[in-house]
């Protein structure tokens, strides 16, 4: 399961960092983020294969489960735990897995990403089955844990596709759907919480936000579904019924009151 150099691995084209003034640093690693959307879009066409084996799956009652390490396995977490609020889905319909349990969301959990087989019992506590999608993330696209997960999941008929910034990398050769956006060399040799990172995470976003979308869980350009946990949430649903009823503050707040949701304003209210 080697591979000997992932271009997440490669020496970064700046030197001596340690002796660059504050304007200089900034601006060289402004420089070298713009070219995260870049390496993206050229795998717009990778993305929107994984999204298109996602959604038919979760419209038949399917899962989506993301598996990773580090800052990797970090960002399948964040991005699972945004779809309930933001499209009033289940906390059990996107699932993030990180290698080391939860307490690896906040502190480095010695040799958890070199296990090949803890992946898979991890995602058995959640009976996964054909019936889902897995998404391995490594930047690198060598980590044993995912790895591991995916060819595993695969041998049982289950649908595996992965985001990695290497390419070539064995997760890609062990999944179906692999998308893989190269961005070379960090600005810290091998930090991959830089670059990687940005562009896992502005793939996660458009995996997410397209698969909700085509599950019907936005109208127009609304979030219908959003949980009113908040006070900003509250006012971001009056504002959308006051755009799309044309009715004024008042009114709309008294409505969100008596349905509850958003959607079930627009959907249920008859003037």
């Amino acid at each position: 399961m080697e591979h000997t150099n992932p271009d997440t691995e490669k020496t970064s084209k700046y030197n001596n960092l340690e002796k660059m003034s504050t304007s200089a640093l900034l601006s060289n690693i402004n420089k070298e983020d713009k070219s995260v959307s870049e390496s993206v879009e050229k795998e717009l066409p990778a993305i929107e294969k994984l999204v298109d084996a996602i959604a038919p799956k979760m419209e038949a009652g399917g899962r989506l489960f993301y598996i990773g390490a580090g800052t990797s396995g970090r960002l399948g977490v964040l991005d699972a735990s945004e779809c309930p609020p933001t499209f009033g889905v289940s906390d059990q319909l996107v699932i993030g897995l990180i290698a080391g349990g939860d307490t690896a969301l906040r502190n480095a959990v010695e040799n958890a990403e070199d296990d090949t087989k803890q992946a898979w019992k991890d995602l058995q506590e959640y009976k996964i089955s054909e019936k889902d999608v897995l998404v391995g993330l490594a930047a690198s696209g060598t980590t044993p844990y995912v790895i591991g997960g995916i060819k595993e999941a695969r041998s049982k008929g289950i649908i595996t596709g992965c985001v990695t910034c290497s390419s070539g990398s064995p997760l890609a050769a062990a999944c179906e759907f692999p998308v893989e956006v190269v961005t070379g060399a960090e600005f810290v040799t091998g930090s991959t919480r830089m670059k990687a990172g940005t562009a896992q995470k502005l793939v996660l976003n458009m995996i997410s936000t397209s698969v909700m979308i085509k599950l019907g869980r936005v109208k127009g350009n609304k979030m219908v579904d959003m949980q009113l946990s908040n006070k900003k949430l509250v006012s971001r649903g009056i504002r959308m019924i006051m755009e799309e009823l044309n009715v004024d503050e008042a009114e709309a707040s008294k409505l969100l009151q008596t349905y509850k949701s958003v959607r079930s304003v627009l959907a249920e209210y008859k003037p």
